[in-house]
């Protein structure tokens, strides 16, 4: 008789490992399965910790979670080819502990949580593929994988294997992934002096900086361009619509964009003398709150990236991720301590402790926002162009009076309201973030 489980989680990602871990930790005996060498093997790039979501899971993670800098400061550019306007916040409440978001390098976090995980008496197993889910009618009831004998069956099965995810597709429970809900990121980790770093960017031994830039950085299409600070390092990105480079082959490649961000005149000195240590290119779902497919059924549930689960009007996801994977888990924990099987009518649940978290409300919040974005590509091309313009003729002391510049500033947005429809886009983003 093969061997049974109370469940599998597919996948050692935050979701995955946040669901493991829940489920473990309450007693309950799961499998784990990770295609890849080890949990975060595949996972190079740095990204940010929002504390809240992992706190919830485990409360004192900051006793040996390998951390790397508290964010005390948040940085907004819009960028043209030779400046940017800006808004900084910077806080001291950010300074004081337990600190609020931290960056981290995800191979090393997604080892240390996958250490948890099996501390907590889950079953790993990497170097797997899970091929296929094993249905009974339409009922999941385990996972094939690509191994002799490779049939292992559980209650429940949590999908947490990531955004280009086949088995839910395979299985029916989803369509094809569309090339305009997603975006294609490309990052790299510079490496840099820890003194240097807080020089440049004016923090302490452990404080750090988030910059996130919008405009020519992305030649026009939807996207943003990023850097944050690590401990010894600098991570540095752009990410576009996925849809946007297929439309036209000719634009500028992906890895072209991040050279073009890195030699920009606001860019170029805070980086300068970093070493290359990473570069990787991922998937992110981004289509929001329309773009998330069913996330339970039968005996399985959808949590992290494979449900399109990304705040990208916030640029949060491991937040959302953790805690899908833990409302995921804790449904199942209570259903068997109910004594209930765990069918569809059981895992609604799921979805009912969704809808009242942060997590679909904030979807929901924005859940106009990237149709507005990408039917309105001066967002990123107009609009930042005549922010600058409008700084630099203003801020320019040349002997010309400042009644005319503030007619000729005055001008060129009267110009662009014609031309772009500048109050009535004004009008339809505000609707979108309502």
């Amino acid at each position: 008789m093969p061997e049974k489980f109370d469940a599998i989680v597919v996948g050692a990602g935050p979701s995955g490992n946040a669901a493991a871990y829940t489920m473990a930790k309450a007693g309950l005996k799961v499998l784990q399965i990770e295609r890849g060498e080890y949990p975060g093997s595949k996972n190079v790039q740095g990204a940010i910790l929002y504390s809240d979501a992992l706190e919830r899971i485990i409360p004192d993670f900051r006793d040996d979670a390998p951390l790397e800098r508290h964010i005390i400061e948040q940085r907004m550019w819009m960028l043209d080819d030779n400046s940017f306007v800006g808004t900084h916040f910077r806080s001291e409440d950010y300074n004081r502990p337990p600190y609020n978001r931290y960056t981290i390098i995800r191979a090393q976090f997604d080892k240390w949580f996958s250490s948890k995980v099996r501390e907590a008496g889950a079953l790993l197993i990497c170097e797997t593929t899970v091929e296929q889910l094993l249905l009974d009618g339409d009922r999941v009831v385990g996972v094939r994988c690509d191994r002799l004998g490779g049939d292992v069956f559980a209650d429940v099965v949590v999908l947490a294997d990531g955004v280009n995810s086949t088995l839910a597709r395979k299985a029916g429970f989803h369509g094809e992934l569309q090339p305009r809900s997603v975006a294609l990121a490309v990052k790299e980790i510079l490496f840099m002096p820890e003194e240097t770093i807080q020089a440049r960017f004016n923090v302490g031994e452990e404080e750090g900086v988030v910059i996130e830039m919008m405009g020519s950085v992305t030649e026009g299409m939807v996207g943003t361009g990023f850097l944050y600070t690590n401990k010894d390092s600098l991570t540095i990105g752009v990410g576009c619509l996925l849809s946007d480079f297929q439309a036209n082959p000719r634009r500028t490649a992906p890895y072209a964009l991040l050279e073009k961000l890195k030699r920009h005149p606001s860019i170029a000195p805070l980086i300068e003398g970093g070493e290359m240590k990473e570069y990787c290119a991922h998937l992110i779902p981004e289509g929001g709150f329309h773009a998330v497919p069913r996330i339970y059924g039968e005996g399985w549930m959808i949590v992290g990236d494979s449900g399109g689960f990304v705040n990208a009007a916030h640029r949060e996801g491991s937040n959302l991720a953790m805690t899908t994977g833990r409302l995921a888990a804790e449904t199942v924990i209570a259903t068997k301590a109910a004594g209930k099987p765990l069918d569809a009518r059981s895992l609604r649940a799921y979805k009912e402790a969704l809808d009242e978290s942060f997590v679909m409300k904030d979807l929901k919040k924005y859940r106009r926002l990237p149709e507005v974005l990408e039917t309105s590509r001066q967002f990123f091309t107009t609009y930042p162009e005549l922010v600058n313009r409008a700084a630099k003729t203003l801020f320019t002391v040349d002997g010309v009076d400042k009644m005319t510049k503030q007619r000729e500033v005055t001008g060129s947005f009267k110009a662009a309201r014609k031309l772009t429809g500048l109050a009535s886009d004004a009008l339809k983003l505000w609707r979108a973030t309502r």
